[in-house]
């Protein structure tokens, strides 16, 4: 019954919390592996009971080789699928989603939260759920929040060739998708209600300058001219009077490779090759949107 503890204001206002890493996590690693999910953990980082690749996500690659299927089964309220390879279908209590290369959907909590993926062909999946934030809550879902949706490639990229075309010469920050849902229209207008994900060209040859925000970003560099490195993130706590970031950390953008952008820095992303580059981010900005916590600022 001892459990009540007393502190002095200053000293536990703001409790020093092990920081969210800036971590790579490669799908090249793993060419010669079996059927597998292959989790991005950061628990022993961020000091957790749990599997976490930031304090309320957990992301990870889904390996299914041609034929063979695999099961997956969390705690969460949301997920979130991208095709990064390959062509299957998933099962999802009664229903059958069938996917291909590019294509994007997620699920809200089910009866018992467990799916069925095959592949038809040699398969990887991006997979980030909110598992980590229910376990941290010590809870479980019992009421779907949002209806299974679906989005396709080839729309995907048509409407964002229209994009293109609109706000190219504009140099906005950003220059992208941003992924909504029927469910969450009249407040988030996020993929979820926890959710957050944009598919983003970095045009050859520009910059997009620097912003920040508290939601976590997981990056998936979903195409990047592998014959020319110069694409690249920056990434740093702050700005020079000229906005541009100070000692920054360098991510450069691969194929096939997740990073991390952590809460509060400032980040800008550089593509100094000939070749359009494409990264899609997922935050929890739907949890941050919702709580008025996201603070987004640009330099």
């Amino acid at each position: 019954m001892n459990h009540g503890r007393l502190y002095e204001y200053t000293s536990a206002a703001n409790p020093r919390l092990p920081q969210v890493p800036i971590f790579f996590h490669n799908i090249n690693s793993y060419s010669s592996d079996p059927t597998k999910i292959i989790p991005f953990n950061n628990q022993e980082e961020l000091v957790t009971e749990y599997p976490a690749t930031t304090p309320s996500l957990l992301a990870s690659f889904i390996k299914i080789l041609k034929n063979e299927d695999i099961e997956t089964n969390v705690n969460a309220t949301s997920q979130f699928f991208y095709v990064i390879k390959g062509k299957g279908y998933s099962m999802i209590e009664n229903k059958y989603v069938y996917w291909n290369e590019g294509d994007i959907f997620v699920v809200p909590n089910t009866i018992n939260n467990t799916m069925s993926h095959v592949a038809m062909k040699d398969s990887y999946l991006f997979w980030v759920n909110d598992e980590p934030l229910l376990n941290y809550l010590g809870v479980i879902p019992n009421v779907p929040k949002f209806e299974l949706t679906f989005f396709k490639h080839d729309r995907i990229m048509e409407k964002l060739e229209e994009i293109r075309i609109e706000n190219e010469k504009l140099n906005l920050n950003r220059l992208g998708i941003l992924f909504g849902n029927k469910d969450t229209e009249n407040n988030t207008k996020t993929i979820t209600h926890t959710l957050w994900s944009l598919f983003n060209i970095l045009p050859a040859n520009t910059l997009q300058k620097p912003h920040r925000h508290n939601s976590v970003a997981l990056d998936l560099c979903v195409f990047s001219d592998k014959e020319q490195k110069e694409v690249y993130t920056l990434i740093g706590k702050d700005l020079d009077e000229n906005g541009n970031i100070i000692d920054p950390v360098k991510c450069y953008w691969e194929t096939g490779t997740i990073f991390i952008t952590p809460p509060g820095l400032w980040h800008s992303h550089h593509n100094e090759t000939d070749n359009d580059a494409y990264v899609l981010p997922v935050q929890d900005a739907g949890l941050h949107t919702y709580l008025r916590t996201l603070d987004i600022q640009f330099a």
